[in-house]
């Protein structure tokens, strides 16, 4: 396996080429076809191997700043060829890359620090994700990227998805369409052995039942959301699309960057007072941001590229999520969750102003250098505070890969 070996996450381009190569290397088993295209008419490729009725669909590179999955897919293929219990009563099917115009944009392939990771970082705006874009977007308006996807999970019917998704500092977590009962104990297992930190109150999963630590199933529909001013609605997602086949969802989350302090279940001795000093620091942060936008767009020669539409579509969540955390916070609030919204309110002016950053630097803009300034103060900041250590690739791969494994042995006792 050696791309593992690499300390690098491999580009679309060099998934396709491996993926190819697994193919041909056993064509009875192996078979890569193209499923669909981007926007931008890049191709979006299938790798199936095994050919049992039962079907396991892993999808990589949903998130385009979220690299990992695609090294974790190349891992699982191999595993899938060589391991004939593993396909005995399972195909095991993968898509390479669900946003490769994404993935051109963002690419970070060997970041030493959150400010290399950050100098390229791309993620598209919410109606323009294949995963999300159904929560944002009506039928008819759907991206080529998801309707390749729902393509595909109408065609294979997957007792189980997996979706393979990252975060850039802090812990590791799972999110269910459904509960796999029995998973939470293999993929804490994992976690520790390879020194990852399992995040207890990750914000993504705000408010969501937990079968263990670490491990959160969606709420049922019609359940109030813990940030009500995100216009996305997970049950509305792609993630959803399996179950009008019987079939779950499970989103395996993985840090880049790992922190100690993501599994303090103590309780928090002011969550009411910390909530706010967050959203004000949020507030704060973001009309910097703002205000360098401002000045520099009469300035601008494109206004409406995908890194700008980005910047500004985060810019946008800023004043309701603020007032969202200006409200009480639910019972329970412990350090872990309250210091993962804090983390939250880092990532959002960040993200915005290192996009910004880039669309800036293109073009020569006076206001670059202010900005430059900004984005590795916070990046240095954002670390310091939560003791960033990075975690090796390999480890970020053998955990995904090991808790994608567990998932689909439990998931077919209870499907």
């Amino acid at each position: 396996m050696s791309h593992l070996m690499e300390q690098h996450y491999p580009s679309v381009p060099e998934l396709i080429s491996s993926a190819r190569t697994l193919a041909a290397g056993r064509p009875d088993l192996g078979l890569l076809r193209q499923v669909g295209v981007s926007r931008a008419g890049r191709p979006l490729h299938l790798l199936s191997i095994g050919h049992a009725a039962q079907a396991v669909l892993v999808v990589a590179g949903a998130h385009a700043n979220e690299p990992a999955g695609g090294s974790t897919l190349l891992h699982l293929a191999e595993r899938a060829l060589e391991d004939d219990e593993l396909r005995a009563d399972t195909a095991w099917h993968f898509l390479l890359c669900a946003d490769p115009d994404g993935a051109a944009l963002h690419r970070t392939p060997a970041p030493r620090t959150l400010l290399d990771y950050h100098r390229r970082f791309f993620r598209p705006a919410g109606p323009e994700q294949p995963e999300w874009s159904p929560s944002v977007l009506p039928p008819d308006r759907l991206p080529p990227e998801t309707r390749a996807l729902t393509g595909v999970i109408d065609e294979l019917r997957p007792y189980l998805q997996v979706s393979l998704h990252g975060t850039d500092l802090g812990g590791s977590w799972v999110q269910l369409t459904k509960d796999i009962p029995g998973l939470a104990e293999p993929f804490a297992k994992s976690a520790a052995e390879l020194h990852i930190p399992v995040e207890t109150g990750a914000s993504d999963a705000a408010g969501w039942p937990a079968s263990g630590p670490g491990v959160h199933v969606m709420p049922e529909p019609g359940v109030d959301v813990a940030f009500p001013s995100l216009p996305d609605d997970v049950r509305m997602s792609t993630w959803h699309h399996a179950h009008r086949y019987g079939g779950l969802t499970a989103i395996v989350e993985v840090p880049m960057w790992a922190s100690d302090l993501v599994d303090d279940e103590s309780p928090h001795p002011a969550p009411d007072w910390e909530l706010r000093r967050i959203a004000g620091r949020l507030r704060q942060d973001t009309l910097r941001v703002q205000e360098v936008l401002d000045e520099a767009w009469p300035r601008l020669p494109d206004t409406d590229g995908p890194l700008l539409r980005a910047a500004r579509w985060v810019l946008a969540l800023v004043p309701g999520l603020a007032e969202d955390w200006g409200r009480p916070p639910p019972p329970g609030a412990t350090m872990a969750s309250i210091g993962s919204i804090d983390a939250f309110g880092r990532r959002l002016p960040l993200r915005a102003a290192a996009m910004l950053l880039r669309v800036l630097e293109d073009s020569g803009d006076r206001a670059a250098p202010r900005l430059e300034r900004l984005v590795a103060a916070w990046c240095a900041s954002f670390a310091e505070q939560f003791r960033a250590r990075w975690v090796p690739v390999d480890h970020q791969v053998a955990h995904q890969a090991r808790t994608v494994i567990e998932a689909a042995r439990h998931a077919r006792v209870t499907v």
